[in-house]
């Protein structure tokens, strides 16, 4: 047995800051129960004071999700720390996670106070919060970069005022491997009260360097690890949750610490948060990627064959990969349709069944196998998680070399179809203004559009991706089909239902 390592998930809320990311709050609350089955220790579940939604989504999360520790993050001000424990007070195991900057760069242009006015307000924040709850983590904001003198004694200083958990982030991806791992040590011998605390890090990939740094300082003594899914976060992003459990699992003998993830729950995880946040997955990404466990070298395949350790560190199902040679098609009937989803991870009820079932059903008379991937796709896009106020009736399309695309589109909404045709630079173009001119929202603009094949073969199906922007708010569609097209209305009309649940029917009527 390994010494423990605690896994501190930001996927909800430093994640969420990815450029372009925006999460409702039943998405939010989605990740959140599938990072429970992940068994994460912490799981920072928002900004409270940020918006009014960020405050909703930690609230559910706080009532709803049991088994992790449920943070929520605040400034070191009192308004900041009264809202995160009004969002978090109903949670099973709440944690305030207060925080400031100690480096000077940051005390002159940002905060404009000097190191004694952040070390009372640090300590101001840590005794507030401890008022709320005994579990108080605090993070010294750009810690890498501050002068280690100083930052020592606002770590011993805020110990001292009651903090359980001590974060030291190098918040701008600055830090090399050896630097940091000695950053760690020196703060770990420097302190004289450290001893009390969890001693957590939480490193930026600026560099591409986040998961190393993040290694180094868990081999000098760090005990806790902040990352995210797939290594969402602020601009290059965090460390990935996957990278650095895999790599303690899998070089255990070295690192001697072990974590408490659930590792079977890894690849499903990873693919949910992917789909809800709309950030595809690079092909070559590490554990997670569609070629992590992929062989083309004839050399490498030959010696996979023979052993599989021969050029393969991990085995793919250990992290919940589908290897299953189990094929369904159009003859497969309910009962192996719902067994096959419950080997997948996937227990859904009777409605949710029936949607997903119709919908493998017409998916199969147009394939002729259908793959676990297909499975899973049918999956995240059938299970609605905003109300479909609009719903594809059909969808006509005209287009060549030699004609103006044109696109006729369908819409049921209250079981009424209304029908709209326009041209376009394309036919998804035309498309997207037939369905803007039925739905009378004229000002939503297409920011982002993305396509990827979920399977291979000239059959393969295709998951569009779009980001529409609204009165400089964004909102994220996906769609499903073998056919590009209707993929890519799919998407547009699951974005244009989410912005009216968001705002509001009237949106219909303002245009």
């Amino acid at each position: 047995m390994g010494e423990r390592v605690y896994i501190f998930d930001t996927t909800l809320r430093d994640g969420e800051q990815s450029p372009g990311v925006t999460l409702n709050v039943q998405e939010k609350l989605e990740i959140a129960h599938q990072l429970a089955k992940l068994n994460v220790d912490v799981i920072e579940a928002g900004f409270p004071v940020a918006s009014p939604g960020d405050f909703a989504a930690v609230q559910e999360i706080a009532r709803q999700v049991r088994g992790p520790v449920i943070a929520a993050l605040a400034r070191a001000n009192p308004e900041d720390i009264d809202r995160a424990w009004e969002a978090l007070k109903e949670a099973e195991r709440p944690r305030i996670h207060t925080f400031i900057a100690t480096s000077d760069i940051h005390l002159k242009h940002k905060l404009r106070k000097s190191r004694d006015e952040v070390l009372e307000l640090a300590v101001a924040a840590v005794k507030r919060a401890k008022s709320y709850t005994e579990d108080v983590e605090f993070s010294a904001e750009d810690a890498f970069r501050s002068d280690l003198d100083y930052l020592c004694q606002v770590v011993e200083a805020v110990i001292d005022a009651g903090a359980t958990v001590v974060n030291i982030p190098d918040t701008v991806g600055y830090a090399t491997p050896f630097e940091f791992g000695e950053f760690i040590a020196e703060i770990r011998r420097r302190v004289r009260n450290i001893d009390k605390v969890v001693l957590s890090v939480h490193c930026h990939n600026d560099l591409g360097l986040a998961v190393a740094n993040s290694l180094a300082a868990v081999e000098n003594g760090a005990t806790q690890v902040e990352c995210a899914v797939n290594g969402l976060g602020e601009r290059a992003g965090n460390a990935a949750l996957e990278e650095i459990v895999m790599a303690l699992y899998t070089r255990k003998a070295y690192f001697k610490k072990e974590t408490a993830i659930n590792l079977k729950e890894i690849y499903r995880t990873s693919k949910l948060v992917s789909t809800l946040t709309g950030m595809p997955i690079q092909p070559n990404k590490a554990i997670v990627g569609k070629n992590a466990f992929l062989h083309e070298s004839g050399i490498h395949q030959d010696g996979v064959l023979k052993e599989r350790a021969t050029y393969e560190i991990m085995n793919p199902e250990l992290i919940g990969l589908p290897q299953s040679n189990i094929v369904l098609g159009k003859h497969s009937g309910r009962h192996a349709f719902r067994e096959r989803l419950a080997e997948l991870g996937y227990i859904l009820q009777d409605e949710e069944l029936d949607k997903a079932f119709a919908r493998f059903k017409e998916l199969a008379d147009r394939k002729k196998e259908i793959t676990d991937r297909d499975l899973e796709a049918i999956v995240k896009n059938e299970i609605r998680l905003v109300p479909e106020l609009y719903q594809l009736a059909y969808l006509h399309v005209s287009s060549g070399t030699t004609i103006v695309p044109t696109a006729t589109v369908g819409l049921q909404r209250n079981g009424t179809v209304t029908e709209e045709a326009a041209c376009g630079d394309g036919p998804v173009d035309a498309a997207f203004k037939a369905i803007d001119k039925i739905t009378g929202i004229s000002n939503l603009k297409l920011s982002d559009y993305s396509l990827s094949a979920i399977t291979g073969g000239k059959d393969a199906l295709g998951e569009v991706t779009v980001r529409v922007e609204y009165e400089g708010r964004t909102f994220i569609g996906r769609g499903l089909s073998t056919d590009i097209i209707e993929a890519s209305v799919k998407a547009y009309i699951n974005a244009v239902n989410k912005v009216i649940y968001e705002l509001g029917e009237e949106i219909l009527k303002k245009g």
